[in-house]
C-alpha cells in the first residue's frame, strides 16, 4: 500500500510538471507574439484615439526696440514679431458613437471599434478688432482612417490644409463676433477612445458631449470624468457630460470591454489542473478502497494522461474555434478517454457513474469556473469543502488501520 501511494505521488508530480510546461508554453505563444499581432491590428484597423478640441488663434504683431552701438554711434532698431494669440472657445457641442467589433489574432481578442464623431465649436473674438482667425483641428490618431470628413465654418464647407497630425483653415472674424467651426467624420480605433479637454488643468464653457455605445459593459479609466447623465438603451448606453463652466485636469474616456481571452484562459486552466487531478485521484482512491476495486498505479497513469489530454487539446484548439466550443470538445474527449478505459478495467457502471461524474465535477466544472472572472476561487473552495464533507461522511465508520492491513495482504490484480 505504501509503495502504491508513492507511485501515485510520483505520477501526480510528473503530470503537474507537464502541466507547468504546457502553461508556460501557452503564455509564451500568447504574449511573445502580442506586440506583432497588435501592430497588425493597428495597421489594418486603427490605433487608440485621443481627440483634442480645435484651436483658434490670430497673429498679433509686437514691436521690439533694440539699441546697438555701431562705429561709436547708438543705433535704435524696431523689429516686428508675429505672436499667436488664442481665441476663447465659448461653446462645445459634441456627439460621438462607439460601435464595438472584436477581432481575434492568434490567441488574443482585440477590442476594435467604429466611431462616428461630430463636433460644433463656437469661438469668440475678444481682441476688439476684426482678425483673420486660424482654425486648427488635430487628428485623434495618426494610424487611422477618416471617412466622410467634413470641416465647415459658419455652415460653409471649407478647404483645409495640413500634415499627418492636423488640418487648418482660415476665417475672418469681426470684432466682438463669433465663428462656428464644425467637424464630423467616421473612423476606427482600438482599446479606448478619449476626449481631452485641454493641456493640464483647462477651463471649458457651455460644454456638452453625448456618447452612444452598442455595448453595456462600460468602463471609465482612472483619472477621467464620469458622465453627468446616463440612460440604458436596447443595445448599450446613452451617456452625457454637460458642464456650464468647468475647470478640470481630467479627460473624458471610454475603455472598450474585452472579450474572454483564449490564450490566457487556457494557460490559467493548465496551471490549475494539478488541483483538479488531486481531487480526482483522492476521490478515486477513497471509492476504490470502499468498493474494494483494485486500481494499479498504471491505471492511475492512464487516467492522468486522459486529464492532460484535455488541456493539451484545449491549448491548440482555441487557435481555430471559439473558446466555448473548444472547451466542450475537450471535455467530451477527456471524459470519453477515462470512461472507455475504466470500462475495460473495472466495468461500465464504475467507469460511467463514479469516475465519469467525478471527472465532470473536478475537471470540467472546476475548469469552467475560470470563465467567471472573480468567482473562480470561491467556486473551487465550495467544491473542495463539499468534497471534504462527502468523503468524511462515507469514511467516518471505516477502520483505516484494518483497511491498510488488508490491503497489504491482497496481491495486485493483473490487468485484463
Amino acid at each position: 500500500m505504501t509503495s502504491r501511494i508513492i507511485a501515485l505521488i510520483f505520477i501526480f508530480a510528473c503530470t503537474a510538471l507537464a502541466w507547468a510546461i504546457l502553461g508556460n508554453t501557452i503564455f509564451s505563444r500568447t504574449y511573445s507574439s502580442d506586440p506583432a499581432l497588435k501592430e497588425k491590428v493597428q495597421s489594418s484597423w486603427g490605433s487608440p484615439q485621443k481627440q483634442l478640441p480645435p484651436e483658434a488663434s490670430y497673429i498679433h504683431q509686437v514691436s521690439n526696440k533694440t539699441i546697438t552701438t555701431e562705429n561709436g554711434k547708438t543705433v535704435e532698431k524696431i523689429t516686428q514679431t508675429d505672436v499667436p494669440v488664442a481665441l476663447p472657445l465659448e461653446s462645445s457641442k459634441i456627439d460621438v458613437s462607439l460601435d464595438l467589433e472584436h477581432r481575434q489574432k492568434g490567441l488574443l481578442w482585440y477590442s476594435t471599434y467604429k466611431t462616428s464623431f461630430s463636433g460644433t465649436y463656437v469661438f469668440g473674438n475678444n481682441s476688439g478688432h476684426p482678425v483673420p482667425a486660424r482654425l486648427v483641428w488635430h487628428f485623434p490618431a495618426e494610424k487611422a482612417i477618416y471617412d466622410d470628413l467634413v470641416l465647415s465654418v459658419d455652415s460653409r464647407p471649407i478647404r483645409s490644409q495640413g500634415d499627418n497630425s492636423f488640418l487648418q483653415a482660415f476665417a475672418d472674424m469681426p470684432a466682438g463676433g463669433t465663428v462656428i467651426f464644425k467637424i464630423s467624420y467616421r473612423s476606427q480605433g482600438l482599446d479606448n477612445w478619449q476626449y481631452t479637454l485641454g493641456n493640464n488643468v483647462s477651463q471649458v464653457r457651455d460644454f456638452s458631449l453625448r456618447m452612444k455605445t452598442n455595448f453595456t459593459d462600460i468602463d471609465f479609466p482612472d483619472n477621467t470624468l464620469s458622465p453627468t447623465d446616463k440612460r440604458r438603451t436596447d443595445d448599450g448606453w446613452d451617456l452625457a457630460w454637460n458642464y456650464k463652466n468647468l475647470v478640470s485636469g481630467y479627460d473624458i474616456a471610454m475603455s472598450m470591454p474585452t472579450k474572454l481571452q483564449p490564450g490566457p484562459l487556457a494557460g490559467q486552466i493548465s496551471y490549475f489542473a494539478p488541483v483538479s487531478l488531486f481531487f480526482f485521484f483522492f476521490l478515486m482512491f477513497i471509492i476504490s478502497t470502499l468498493r474494494k476495486v483494485d486500481l494499479h498505479p498504471m491505471n492511475y497513469f492512464f487516467l492522468a494522461a486522459a486529464f492532460f489530454s484535455f488541456h493539451l487539446l484545449l491549448a491548440y484548439l482555441v487557435d481555430h474555434v471559439s473558446i466555448h466550443v473548444a472547451f466542450v470538445i475537450c471535455s467530451i474527449v477527456s471524459i470519453g478517454l477515462v470512461v472507455s478505459y475504466l470500462r475495460l478495467v473495472v466495468g461500465l457502471q464504475f467507469a460511467a457513474r463514479e469516475a465519469g461524474i467525478a471527472q465532470f465535477i473536478y475537471l470540467v466544472l472546476f475548469s469552467y469556473a475560470f470563465f467567471f472572472k472573480g468567482f473562480t476561487g470561491l467556486a473551487v473552495t465550495i467544491g473542495a469543502i463539499v468534497t471534504l464533507f462527502v468523503v468524511m461522511q462515507i469514511t467516518g465508520r471505516l477502520n483505516w488501520t484494518q483497511q491498510f492491513r488488508k490491503a497489504t495482504s491482497i496481491p495486485l490484480a493483473e490487468a485484463p
